[in-house]
């Protein structure tokens, strides 16, 4: 008997993550593809759509043992922090292994529903050819940014401005600035990269933040990745018992120890929420090749006057304002979707009968993408579903789509599949693993499999020199590892006496 059609819409990193699935589930998807190839966001090109795109230089702010599918894992010569060059040479060697892209349709140029739309029917046009399609279930995976947000309205007199003004989704590279003074609006990811990058060429960089922000980076203590300190079992437990004021204050007290914000012109009017990842920022702004600025409250023929009454000349204005969600084939449809797009778990939409529609990807994680989209895919509110004979009915929760933690969210949707590690079981059978798992970084392989030697994989990479050394350093000190172990050996032990 033939396995339930799935539409996957968008062949990036979350719908290939979602054919995978499909076909394990015994499911037959077929991936809808705008462009002639898979990557998503992740795939550089010379010209821009208009849409959102990466720059050339574009780097992964996630480790590579976190940017990875749970059953696939990256080169472990790869950089642990990959260039979009390396992201895709990972993406096709999972595609090519998996034998995924003889299920996608590249080069759809529109896709809408039917007039007797039901949520499950489709028509594709393809280089002027309609063809329709009924499906018994949709996973929309055209990524959370797709429109760029353009606040030209936000800017008086910019209108008036005769030189140059883009919007970041535009940039390539840095060449064709050699010598101009730019302003870039906006101090997210991209903004605090494309002044970083651009200060190296222009005659000089003005960083334009209305709120400032907390600055990051991915060298952390012991010069460890920022993710294997940060994004562990063990530190989701301590915030869960700690007040959000002291987390919040070690937090701004750690970030303000590399760099004092207040000094810097950077300290934000928020308390410590998110950061921006910015390696470079401090050393571009101590050196004068950055010039951090309030937010821009009008634009003449040539300058820009900011909030705090200075003005500058400029030539060129990069708006790195960030990007809105949208799904046209759907028609923005409010049975569909909500105005805050609220969904259940971040995949179902509230307002449907059955739940034939799921969004994959469509959130915005403190962490990586791929493996929270791939474990949205494996929930059996979506695989399992549309699996079924009849549909379950399920209780919605709303709730906007806000930042969600990583380690936290992929314990909720492990838990729903039966994939989240048993740690007092592991701890009986190897105390070695359940402590890897606790204290080591959240990595994808846990969930489903289980390796040891992630630490010589993110050690591997640093280590172009040959040094005879011991084995590779641990974010967490031995006697805190042994204490807890300990404490948690002493527990099992109470459970098994009182059972």
């Amino acid at each position: 008997m033939p396995g339930k059609r799935i539409a996957v819409i968008g062949a990036g990193v979350s719908g290939l993550g979602a054919i995978k699935i499909c076909l394990e589930e015994g499911l037959e998807p077929t991936c809808f593809e705008g462009t002639n190839d898979i990557g998503g966001l992740w795939r550089y090109q010379e010209t821009t759509s208009g849409r959102a795109s990466i720059y050339k230089s574009a780097t992964s702010n996630t480790l590579k043992e976190m940017t990875t599918y749970h059953d696939y894992p990256s080169p472990d010569y790869f950089p642990n922090y990959l260039h979009n060059s390396r992201i895709m040479e990972y993406l096709r060697r999972y595609a090519q292994h998996f034998d995924l892209t003889k299920h996608i349709r590249f080069l759809v140029d529109s896709m809408r529903k039917r007039s007797d739309f039901s949520c499950t029917d489709i028509l594709v046009e393809t280089t002027g050819k309609q063809e329709s399609y009924v499906f018994d279930g949709i996973m929309v995976c055209s990524s959370l940014y797709t429109g760029p947000i353009l606040p030209l309205q936000n800017f008086p007199g910019i209108n008036r401005f005769k030189g140059q003004y883009i919007h970041s989704c535009e940039y390539r590279s840095p060449e064709k600035f050699q010598g101009k003074k730019i302003i870039v609006v906006g101090i997210g990811n991209s903004g605090a990269d494309l002044a970083i990058e651009l200060s190296h060429v222009a005659s000089q960089v003005y960083l334009s933040t209305r709120r400032g922000a907390w600055i990051w980076n991915r060298v952390w203590d012991n010069g460890m990745p920022m993710d294997t300190v940060l994004f562990t079992h063990f530190k989701t437990i301590l915030n869960k018992f700690y007040p959000t004021f002291l987390i919040n204050r070690w937090a701004e007290n750690k970030l303000n120890a590399r760099f004092n914000h207040d000094v810097y012109g950077l300290l934000p009017k928020h308390r410590y929420v998110l950061a921006t990842c910015g390696d470079d920022l401090p050393n571009h702004i101590i050196s004068g090749r950055v010039l951090i600025k309030s937010d821009v409250r009008e634009f003449t023929e040539t300058s820009a006057i900011f909030g705090d009454g200075t003005e500058e000349d400029v030539d060129v204005v990069i708006f790195a304002t960030g990007y809105t969600s949208s799904f046209p084939f759907l028609e923005n449809n409010a049975t569909v979707l909500d105005s805050q797009h609220s969904m259940f778990k971040f995949v179902f939409p509230p307002q449907l009968e059955k739940p034939t529609l799921a969004f994959i990807g469509i959130l915005q994680p403190v962490g990586a993408t791929i493996p929270t989209s791939e474990l949205q895919s494996d929930f059996r509110g979506i695989a399992k579903v549309f699996c079924c004979k009849t549909y379950v009915k399920l209780t919605f929760t709303v709730s906007e789509i806000v930042p969600v933690q990583y380690v936290e969210y992929m314990d909720e949707i492990a838990s729903e599949i039966g994939a989240k590690p048993n740690l007092p079981s592991i701890f009986l059978w190897d105390p070695k693993l359940a402590v890897e798992i606790f204290f080591g970084p959240c990595t994808p392989y846990q969930y489903r499999l289980a390796i040891l030697t992630q630490r010589e994989r993110i050690i591997k990479p640093l280590r172009t020199r040959t040094l005879i050394c011991d084995q590779p350093p641990s974010s967490v000190p031995f006697w805190l590892k042994s204490a807890c172990a300990a404490l948690l050996l002493f527990a099992l032990t109470l459970i098994i006496i009182k059972g």
